[in-house]
Order: structure tokens, then C-alpha cells, then sequence
């Protein structure tokens, strides 16, 4: 059992500014719960004040807790085995709080209001719409005088609080998917039996179980641990990991990680009381409201537009300043400056109305609805593929994920169901050829074999078999058995166990007949995995390994012979170990080859023993003083597991496939297993004979770089492979130009899920290390929904693209005809207040209706964008600038010709009805553009309308307001009301037909 250094110094004490607290079991003793204040502040700052003396059982016992069978199993009921003065679940939240950390809140709605009136182009526009109003009300009057001003500052009002409230409703979302990414799976002992539940359910006096790639969920004591290792960089900043310390107490620091080894701990402090409260305290983690690539690109589009735009601004202004004052055009009407006879009132007017000429040009230059666009995208996105179960942790992987190239997935559990059964086995060289025959083969096995496999399947796990009312899995056992027991732990670790118990294994009865003295977990780098025990009563040492099937084989010299065992007339006799040939070698092989081409997963067991020479020789051994043997194993047994493919991934992959994006499995299994599987996914192609399509880890090492380049466009399995495998995969694929998504589970992992250009951590089996280090967490752990994270990605980029061809069209459009106007009449037909309208409606709702349309299948028989394609393609420019040229025609005609084609000459109001006239057909025009972006591919630009509602209703809600913007606020839009246009024009028709 192992220990924490707890004497190590702690560099944020400064932070908390406590003085130590050396607690004694005894303060706590004749105390009946609920306990004092005093007592509650102790037992929370055990660990922070890293002091603590006396006995853990004593302490367990006074906080009303076991710590092997944990608090009781029903929240609501207290634990009986400590008296009536017991205190429930629920009393202990309410007591030592929950297990919930601060949390920086969120953005208000008036700091994010705020925010958007500082926003550069609405603070010209203010000081605009304080001249306009000053100077308006000079000029006609009070009564009139302040419609332009006022209207300006309700349009920048409007803006700000769409904005502000857009902003205000990304940061609530952002707090509840940063509650979801924070909210942990956690193995408890419970009422004797091993649960799992959330993070936020775990109360002080729970025994929390810790294996590797754990995060630690609370503040505790460890209570037993083997062949520990904690990272405890969060804290310390250091990247050494820290080893277990048999001389001190060990203090497990909630947001440390299990590097290696497993454990139990008891919990101490939950939540704000932990010293990973106290840090969050100062400190909060903002990472997914950081602006991602594409917002980043639009952002810097949107600026340079407004720069070219605000530079045309002042060389128009320059250029009717100069017009005016020279008397080469009229500004207003037909005054002019004249030297001696106009004032300075008329002139500061004039001055003004340029002015205001010139922001008008601002105004229409600056898409200020890029930014909205993709803030709407990517929160619907969001929402939407967390349904499809893509829980997005970084915002830059929702459009990343649209431009993957190849996608390097795990087999298990992700392309299969990760649902282990042992199916197939090979025991002291006799052939168990299905699971039904288990019990009855093993029963005629002698005594002595079966108490050596039962041992190192009960000793070497970190699985356990608990009664069945509370467990977290059952199986299919004879009699009355299947209603009695159950299984935790991992897939392949509870078929195991599962193997044994068929067999007769008594879990229990097996383990308290030995003592564990030292542990090698398993991991991706060694695929194995050991324990040493020593039978109670005796000096022998006995060392179990089981790993992959081929590793495992590689470390054995000998074998049991079961023909030997079964000459013999004592059934308790000693195993019979005879040598393993070359040729018994080659035999067992093809063996574990017979079971891999069935995709079977192979995994070997084999012991060996030890002679203690020491009489007082500690039982307790130390990984740094000795290390279990790792040769001249006897080989036990080799089972061949089966985990199906999941039914759907073929046709997910050929989805994929379809729309250019190539699929590699990566997989610590063996080569014929990988095929297998691959072969029933689709992944490999029947008939393929290409010898590179295939290969082990051990190849793609001794390849150079250049090797690397030239050979991996063709390969689709990695066999074998270590984590570093998969991190030397991508960057080889990511130096080729490939966008590179890969999947991952285990804490080794986790380098290359921060490498890759979109990491998919699995939410199921998934460490809390992997995930951590993960832009997307796949909550089913399946791999039909990667795909679907694709498509949504591809949306993304393309919702983007449509919206951008729609609103640099309705700028560019608006920009031309308004120059080409001030500098030939020194007017401009659209105004400041209309075109903040149409950049209010046009780019709140147009975003709205654009961005956030579903995926489409089409999306998936396109090739992937890549990592540098332009935002605007040729089609897109192509459909940008024709829409543009036709609009500039229109409206230019009706600027310069409009009241002569509408027959206005002699009307009092023809100039109103002409502003009217070109601004409702500028909105027309980004109605129908507004369609005709929803297909930039297609003629039929209709297709597919009816059955996206929320466009129509979009469509239809901005024809409206444009009706209530003429119809009701004319004053304020220097435009005729409807009902007036309509009279005129009915006037002018009869005029035709006498």
C-alpha cells in the first residue's frame, strides 16, 4: 500500500493565508452528528493544512462511514452499522456542502450591453446623432428638427441591444456546457458495492475507488493504493508525477490526476471547502469564450472592409468639402458657398450635413454582421450536436471538425460496442472452444491449476464482483447465481471475471486466501499487466501477468502440460511446467492467430514464482526497491474475447468515405484482429492485397520521415500501436496538409488529442485526463456520432460562406450606389437611419435564417475544405458581384432617373416618393438575394425551401417590419407611407386610361 509525499511544501499557501490545523481523531470522538462548526472546518481542511495524525479507521468510524463498504446505498436512509445518531446523504451535503467548485459568473446583460456601446462605429454614430439632433433642431425646428437625430440614436439603440442581448445568451450557454464538461463519472463504494455517479453527488465520508486516468473528485485520505502516481501540475506547476510514500499519510488533492496505479480514498472536503474550491476562487477557466479561427478571419475581414470603407469616407468628404467651398456642386438644394454672402449658420449646416454624409458611407461599409453570424452559428451548432451526443469543449472544433481530412479512430468502443465475452479459450493446452463448456472442462481440471488462474484472475484486477442489487453490470449465470452477483470494472477486465465466476471462481474467498504486495497496472505503452501476492501461511511468492496475447507468450519459457496433469492420480498435485519449444511456440501462435482472424481479442495469463530469502523481510514491497520479473513465465491460459462491431459504423464510414475523408483505425490490438474488425466496417476493403494497408506500430516507427509521407496516404490500420504512435501519426499526417481528427480514451492518449487538429475524447470510457485534453467529448463513445460532428462542421463552414455572400453583397450594393451618388448629386438616397435598418434586419435576421440551417446530405458528397481554402470561393464571387452589378443598376436608375420612369414630375412630395420607392426595392432585393444565397451551387434556388420553415417565417417577419418601418415610423424614415405611395401611383395609372 502506498502513500503521498505529504511533506512536500504547498506554493499557493500565500493564496489562502491559513494557519495549520493538526487534527486529532479524539476532537471528534462523543460528538453526535450534526457535528459543531469547529468539528465541520477541521475535517474540511485536513488536506489543505496537509496534517494529520492518527488512525484513518478511527476517523472513518467518527465521520459514520466504512471504508470498505463505503455510506449506505440509499441517499435518504442513514447507515445503521453506526447507531441512530447516524446522518443520511442528503444531511451531508446540506452539512459539508456540495461538491460544486466556484465559478466565475457569467457575463451580465448590462456589462455585455456595455460592451457593445463602446464598439467604434456606434460611437461615431452617437456623436452623429448628437450633431444631427442639435443642429436639425436649429435649423426646422424643435418640433421636427430632432427626427434624423433621435432616429439614429433608436437604430444604434436597437444594435446595442441586439448585440448585448446575442452576447448575453452565448455566455449563459458557454456556463451550462462548461457545467456539463465539468460534471465527472466517479466510481463510489456504496453500501458495499461499486456505483458510479456524478462528481457533484459525492459527500464527505464516501470511498471513492481511483484508477488511472482519474481526476480526483474531492479532497481525501488515501486509504489503500498500488503502484500510484499523481499528477499534481495543477497545483504545483512541476511536471514530475509524485510516487507513493510508505512513511506518511497520503493527501489526494481534488484536480490532481492518477497517472498510474489504482487506489481508494476517503473524502474529507467536498467543493468550495477543497484547495481546488480555494483556486477557483481566484481563478476561472474562460477557454471556449475565446474567439475561434473563423471568428478570428471574419473579425479581420470585417475591419479591413471598415477601413477601406472609412478611407472612402473621407476622401468623399474631402471631395464635396472641396465642392462646396469652390462652388463647383450644391450640397443641399441649391446653396453653395459664397464668399461674403453665406453665413456661418448655413455653412456649419452644410459642414454638417457632409458630415453625415460620410458616416453614411461608414455605416454601409462595415459588415457588422460577420461576427453575429458566426456567434449564432456556432451556438446553434452547439446545441445541436450536443443532441447528437458531441459535447463541444473549444469553440474552434465545431468548424474545424467541417474541414477534417482523415479521422484516426480506437477500435474499442468506438467502432465496437466495448462489450467483452469470453468466447474462445486455451488452458494448459486444451482448448475450451465455446463459453457454454466452461464450467464443464474447468471442473475436471485438477484443484491446484484452478487456485493458480483463479488467483491471478481475482488478484491481477482492478474489476471487482459485488452482490447484484447495487451493481453496475449482471451477466448470464446458471441457477440462482445471475440474481446474486455482479460485475465492475472495465469491458475487458469484467468478461474476465466473468470467465472465472462461469468457471466456480469464489471471488472473494480467493482474494482473502493471498496478499497483494505489489502492482504493474496496465498500460498502452507495455500492454500487460502484473501483480505479486504471497499465499497467507507461506513464503513463495507468486507473480501473475496477463497482457496481450503475443507479448505475454514472448516473456514465457515454459507451459503446463494438461495431458501430464491428467496421468497423474492426485488431483491436488503441483502443475506440471515442461519447456515450450520452437515448435510448441509456433503451435500456441497460430492459436492466438486462429482466434484474431475471428476478431477475437487475445489476452494471455501466465505466473511464475519467487523464493523470499529474507525471513524479516517486510511484506510490503517498494516499485523502487523491486520490480516484478518480467521472463521465464509459465503460461497459464489465453482467452479470446469478442466485442462486436457496432451495427451502424458501417454505413458511417461509408458516409465519410463519400465525402473524401479517409478513416485510419489505431489500435493497441493485434494485426489479424484489426483486419477483422476493419474488414466488417468497411474500413478495408474485401480482397485488398496491398501490404501497406495494414501495418503494426513497430513499422511506423522504423520508418524515416520521408518514408512516413510517401506510405501512410495508403494505410487504414495501425496494429499494435503505442500512444506514441498516434502522436507520430499525426504530425506525419498534419505535415502532409492533412486536418486530422482523432479519438482517443486513455490517459496516454492525451498528447495526441492535443496535437490533432480536433481531438474526440470518449464521454463512456474515456479518462478525465483524455477528455481534459479534448475539443470535443463523444458522449456514446460512437463513431457514428464523429460523423455527425463532421456534418455539422461542414454546415457550419457553409452556413458561414452563405451569409457572407449575402452580406457583403447588401454592402457592397449599398456602398456603390451611395458614393456614386454623393459624388454626382452631393446626396445620397439611402440614409443613415435606413441603412442601420437594413444592417439591423438584414443582419440579425438574415444571420438568423442563414446560419442556422440543418446539414444536408449534399454536404457529405462534397471533398472536405482543407486547411487553407479561401473563405470565398469563385462561385460565391461570381454570384457576389452579379447580384451586386443588377442591384447597383436598379437602384442607380431610380436614383437618377426614378421620377421621370414613375411619372413624378410636379408631385410636391416626388423626391419622398422617390426615397421611398428605391428603399423599399433595396430591401426587396436583399429578400430575394437573401434566397438566392441559400443555394450558391444551384440553379433551383427554391429547393428545399418548404421544408425549412424557420427561413420562411424569417423571410416573412422581415417583409413585415419593413412594412412597419415605412408604414408607421415615415418620420423617422424620411420615407411616404404605403397607403400614400399606393394612392399616387393609382392616381398616375387612371391618368393613362381617361
Amino acid at each position: 500500500m502506498s502513500t503521498i509525499n505529504a511533506s512536500r511544501d504547498w506554493t499557493l499557501d500565500s493564496h489562502f493565508k491559513q494557519s495549520p490545523v493538526r487534527i486529532d481523531v479524539n476532537d471528534l470522538k462523543s460528538r453526535n452528528p450534526p457535528w459543531t462548526s469547529e468539528v465541520i472546518q477541521t475535517v474540511s481542511s485536513i488536506v489543505r493544512n496537509r496534517d494529520f495524525k492518527g488512525d484513518l479507521r478511527a476517523l472513518a468510524q467518527e465521520l459514520h462511514t466504512d471504508l470498505s463498504q463505503g455510506l449506505p446505498a440509499t441517499p435518504s436512509e442513514p447507515c445503521d452499522r453506526f447507531g441512530d445518531d447516524n446522518v443520511s446523504i442528503e444531511d451531508r451535503k446540506r452539512i459539508f456542502g456540495d461538491n460544486v467548485y466556484p465559478r466565475k459568473k457569467s457575463k451580465s446583460l448590462w456589462r455585455c450591453l456595455w460592451t457593445a456601446c463602446r464598439d467604434t462605429t456606434l460611437i461615431i454614430l452617437m456623436l452623429c446623432a448628437g450633431l444631427s439632433i442639435g443642429f436639425g433642431m436649429k435649423t426646422d425646428g424643435v418640433q421636427e428638427g430632432w427626427y434624423d437625430g433621435v432616429s439614429i440614436a433608436v437604430a444604434i439603440l436597437l444594435v446595442i441591444i441586439v448585440t448585448g442581448v446575442s452576447d448575453f445568451k452565448q455566455s449563459r450557454q458557454f456556463q451550462r456546457l462548461s457545467h456539463e464538461v465539468d460534471n465527472i463519472k466517479v466510481e463510489l463504494t456504496r453500501g458495499g458495492c461499486r456505483i458510479n455517479v456524478s462528481s457533484v453527488d459525492i459527500v464527505v465520508g464516501d470511498v471513492v475507488q481511483l484508477k488511472v486516468g482519474d481526476q480526483v473528485p474531492a479532497d481525501g485520505l488515501l486509504i489503500a493504493g498500488y503502484s500510484l502516481s499523481i499528477d499534481e501540475s495543477s497545483f504545483t506547476g512541476e511536471s514530475e508525477y509524485y510516487m507513493p510514500d510508505p512513511s506518511q499519510q497520503a493527501f489526494l488533492r481534488s484536480g490532481s490526476k492518477v497517472q498510474e496505479g489504482y487506489g481508494s480514498m476517503l473524502v474529507t472536503a467536498v467543493g468550495a471547502n477543497t484547495e481546488w474550491g480555494h483556486m477557483m476562487k481566484l481563478l476561472s477557466n474562460d477557454n471556449m469564450l475565446g474567439q475561434t479561427p473563423l471568428q478570428e478571419r471574419l473579425t479581420e475581414a470585417a475591419t479591413l472592409i471598415g477601413k477601406v470603407g472609412l478611407s472612402v469616407a473621407l476622401l468623399l468628404l474631402v471631395i464635396l468639402i472641396a465642392f462646396y467651398f469652390t462652388g463647383h456642386s450644391s450640397t443641399s438644394g441649391d446653396a453653395k458657398f459664397r464668399a461674403g454672402d453665406t453665413n456661418v449658420t448655413d455653412a456649419i449646416d452644410a459642414l454638417v450635413h457632409i458630415f453625415s454624409i460620410a458616416v453614411t458611407i461608414v455605416v454601409v461599409a462595415v459588415p457588422e454582421g460577420l461576427p453575429l453570424a458566426v456567434t449564432l452559428t456556432l451556438a446553434y451548432s452547439m446545441r445541436k450536436m450536443m443532441k447528437d451526443n458531441a459535447l463541444v469543449r473549444r469553440l474552434a472544433a465545431c468548424e474545424t471538425m467541417g474541414s477534417a481530412t482523415t479521422i484516426c479512430s480506437d477500435k474499442t468502443g468506438t467502432l465496437t460496442v466495448n462489450q467483452m465475452t469470453v468466447v474462445n479459450s486455451w488452458v494448459a493446452g486444451k482448448i475450451i472452444p465455446s463459453e457454454s463448456d466452461t464450467d464443464k472442462i474447468m471442473c475436471t481440471f485438477p484443484t491446484s491449476l484452478r487456485s493458480l488462474l483463479f488467483q491471478g484472475i481475482a488478484q491481477n484486477t482492478t474489476g471487482s464482483v459485488f452482490p447484484a442489487k447495487s451493481c453496475c453490470r449482471r451477466d448470464e449465470l446458471k441457477g440462482d447465481e445471475r440474481q446474486a452477483l455482479g460485475v465492475a470494472g472495465s469491458p475487458t477486465e469484467a468478461a474476465l471475471l466473468w470467465w472465472g465466476l462461469k468457471a466456480g471462481m469464489d471471488f472473494e474467498a480467493t482474494r482473502l486466501k493471498s496478499l497483494i504486495l505489489q502492482v504493474q497496472t496496465f498500460n498502452s505503452a507495455t500492454k500487460r499487466a502484473g501483480v505479486a501476492v504471497q499465499n497467507i501461511g507461506h513464503r513463495l511468492l507468486v507473480v501473475h501477468w496477463k497482457g496481450a496475447a503475443e507479448i505475454i507468450l514472448s516473456m514465457c519459457s515454459k507451459w503446463i502440460d494438461m495431458e501430464q496433469l491428467e496421468t497423474d492420480d492426485d488431483s491436488q498435485c503441483s502443475p506440471s511446467e515442461k519447456p515450450i519449444s520452437a515448435e510448441k511456440r509456433q503451435e500456441i501462435m497460430a492459436i492466438i492467430d486462429s482466434m484474431a482472424c475471428s476478431s477475437l481479442r487475445c489476452v494471455a495469463m501466465a505466473y511464475t514464482t519467487v523464493e523470499r530469502e529474507d525471513e524479516e523481510e517486510e511484506i510490503t514491497c517498494n516499485r523502487s526497491s523491486w520490480s516484478l520479473p518480467e521472463s521465464n513465465l509459465t503460461l497459464l491460459a489465453i482467452v479470446g474475447m469478442k466485442d462486436p462491431y457496432r451495427p451502424e459504423v458501417k454505413a458511417a464510414v461509408a458516409d465519410v468515405r463519400r465525402a473524401g475523408v479517409t478513416v485510419r483505425m489505431v489500435t493497441g490490438d493485434s494485426l489479424q484482429t484489426a483486419k477483422a474488425i476493419a474488414l466488417e466496417c468497411g474500413i478495408l476493403a474485401v480482397g485488398c492485397t496491398d501490404e501497406l494497408i495494414a501495418i503494426e506500430g513497430a513499422a511506423l516507427r522504423s520508418w524515416t520521415d520521408e518514408e512516413r509521407r510517401k506510405n501512410l496516404p495508403g494505410v487504414a490500420i495501425v496494429a499494435r500501436a503505442l500512444p506514441s504512435d498516434k502522436l507520430l501519426l499525426v504530425e506525419t499526417l498534419q505535415s502532409m496538409g492533412e486536418v486530422v481528427a482523432v479519438t482517443g480514451d486513455g490517459t496516454n492518449d492525451a498528447p495526441a488529442l492535443r496535437k490533432a487538429d480536433i481531438g474526440l475524447s470518449m464521454g463512456i470510457q474515456g479518462t478525465e485526463v483524455a477528455k481534459e485534453s479534448s475539443a470535443i467529448i463523444i458522449l456514446d463513445d460512437n463513431f457514428t456520432s464523429v460523423v455527425k460532428a463532421v456534418r455539422w462542421g461542414r454546415s457550419i463552414n457553409f452556413n458561414i460562406q452563405k451569409f457572407l455572400q449575402f452580406q457583403l453583397t447588401v454592402n457592397v450594393t449599398a456602398l456603390t450606389v451611395n458614393f456614386v451618388a454623393a459624388m454626382t448629386s452631393g446626396d445620397v438616397p439611402l440614409t443613415v437611419v435606413q441603412l442601420l435598418w437594413v444592417n439591423l434586419i438584414m443582419d440579425t435576421l438574415g444571420a438568423l435564417a442563414l446560419a442556422t440551417e440543418p446539414p444536408t446530405d449534399e454536404l457529405m458528397q462534397k471533398p472536405p475544405m482543407g486547411r487553407h481554402k479561401p473563405l470565398i470561393n469563385h462561385a460565391m464571387w461570381k454570384n457576389l458581384m452579379v447580384q451586386a452589378i443588377y442591384q447597383v443598376v436598379v437602384l442607380l436608375i431610380l436614383q437618377f432617373r426614378g421620377i421621370e420612369l414613375l411619372h413624378l414630375s410636379g408631385e410636391k412630395d416626388a423626391e419622398t416618393i422617390k426615397r421611398t420607392v428605391i428603399f423599399n426595392t433595396f430591401v426587396l432585393c436583399q429578400l430575394f438575394n437573401e434566397v438566392n444565397s441559400r443555394q450558391p451551387y444551384k440553379l433551383n434556388i427554391f429547393e428545399g425551401l418548404q421544408e425549412n420553415c424557420l427561413f420562411m417565417v424569417i423571410v416573412g417577419a422581415t417583409l413585415a417590419l419593413q412594412v412597419v418601418m415605412v408604414e408607421f415610423l415615415e418620420k423617422f424614415a424620411s420615407t411616404i407611407r404605403c397607403i400614400e405611395l399606393a394612392n399616387c401611383f393609382f392616381d398616375k395609372a387612371r391618368s393613362f386610361h381617361p
